[in-house]
């Protein structure tokens, strides 16, 4: 293991569960926000928020075959 990944390793040990907590937090929100914007990229700019949240669950979920099945039905009734 290298310096850098000791000194890593190291902090992350010292952190407190609050602040891991806090920066999966973080790194989740960063994940859902370029999904989105890929998403609208898609769809283009007039497409509704609902559509763009779900879309972005369904990206997100996809590799679970029973939640993603649950997504596209919601989905298949439509957004309003």
């Amino acid at each position: 293991m290298s310096l850098v990944e000791e000194t890593y390793e190291r902090a992350m040990d010292e952190m407190p569960t609050a602040q891991k907590m806090a920066r999966v937090e973080a790194f989740l929100v960063w994940t859902r926000n370029l999904i989105a914007r890929q998403v609208r990229e898609t769809l283009g700019p007039e497409a509704d928020d609902e559509r763009i949240r779900w879309e972005v669950a369904l990206r997100m979920y996809e590799s679970d075959p029973a939640v993603a099945r649950l997504i596209r039905e919601h989905m298949a009734r439509g957004f309003s």
